[in-house]
């Protein structure tokens, strides 16, 4: 993945210095949020997946590729201001998360400031297939984070609909990021129909491994505590697999868990004990990698070339990270 990242530099860069040059508002607190967040050491792997479908689909205009990176990437970082609201983070890549620093209020609304400014900048496109795709994503994530609150907590979700929840959540928006990538090329449909799917399984593959990391990662390295997502109710593919094939009284008092008001990190302890002892896991890690094997599988319209070679490293790369 190292390899992938230098072969990209130049254009990741520029891709940043764009980036950070549309971001001038004429509201300081604008300025000092976006700024926090967008140097808080955040990976651009949509920036990077577009730039590189771009290029397989053999195009080069810099310009456009730059404008599109900034786009996805606006949009990403508007969720995560959101995101740590409606989570109650207080931490995000290791350091205070904006709404710890200015405030929930503060937070949503230059979250929303982002999404207007993703979408202004989509406009100057001038293509309405680019309007209609990020227009569709942006209303699915919504969806997807809506259909998260409604099930949270909620010991009887069904994988089926866990997956939906993180197909609309996160693999949306790097599947838009790839297809967006073939659009501006003015790829055939073929093939961006075949980095859509790219996008969404290895976004798919990628929010399970995040999910599993939540159990068993470095905190340090992760960023964050383990076990936030068991603070927070929310039920991944780890603890759903638990839930499923543990005994009644484990599950009861799984529950009891869930509902506390105070989160002990011996309950962590055993819950990973019990993931350990059943398999789940395992069993999560392994469904991320049958997602990468689907997403490498849609490259197949693509002849051999370093481009897809490179996306396909990063399919390996959402299941091999260890943060």
């Amino acid at each position: 993945m190292d390899q992938v990242w230098s072969d990209h530099k130049e254009f990741l860069s520029e891709a940043e210095i764009q980036i950070q040059k549309g971001l001038h508002s004429k509201v300081a607190l604008v300025n000092k949020v976006t700024h926090h967040i967008l140097n808080s050491g955040g990976k651009r792997i949509r920036p990077l997946l577009l730039i590189i479908s771009a290029h397989l689909c053999n195009y080069l205009d810099k310009e456009r590729i730059y404008l599109a990176g900034g786009v996805v990437e606006f949009i990403h970082t508007a969720t995560l201001l959101h995101d740590d609201v409606i989570d109650n983070a207080e931490i995000r890549r290791g350091i205070a998360p904006a709404r710890i620093l200015w405030g929930n209020q503060a937070s949503i609304l230059v979250g929303d400031y982002l999404y207007t400014l993703a979408l202004s900048h989509a406009v100057q496109m001038d293509n309405f297939e680019i309007n209609d795709l990020l227009a569709t994503t942006c209303l699915r994530m919504a969806e997807g984070e809506t259909l998260q609150l409604s099930h949270n907590g909620d010991l009887n979700l069904t994988e089926a609909t866990y997956l939906e929840i993180i197909e609309y959540k996160t693999a949306m928006l790097i599947s838009a990021s790839c297809r967006l990538g073939a659009i501006i090329a003015k790829a055939p449909e073929a093939k961006k129909d075949a980095l859509s799917r790219f996008g969404k399984n290895i976004g798919i593959a990628f929010q399970v491994a995040d999910d599993t990391l939540d159990y068993v990662a470095d905190g340090d390295r992760l960023g964050k505590s383990l076990g936030e997502d068991l603070k927070e109710g929310k039920i991944t593919l780890p603890l759903l697999h638990l839930l499923h094939h543990c005994k009644k009284e484990d599950r009861r008092w799984l529950n009891a868990v869930m509902d506390a008001e105070r989160f002990e990190q011996d309950d962590l302890k055993k819950v990973i004990a019990l993931m350990q002892s059943h398999g789940s896991i395992d069993y999560a890690v392994k469904k991320a990698q049958g997602y990468t094997e689907d997403a490498k599988a849609a490259l197949a319209v693509f002849p051999d070339s370093p481009q897809r070679r490179s996306l396909m490293t990063i399919a390996d790369y959402v299941v091999q990270r260890d943060y």
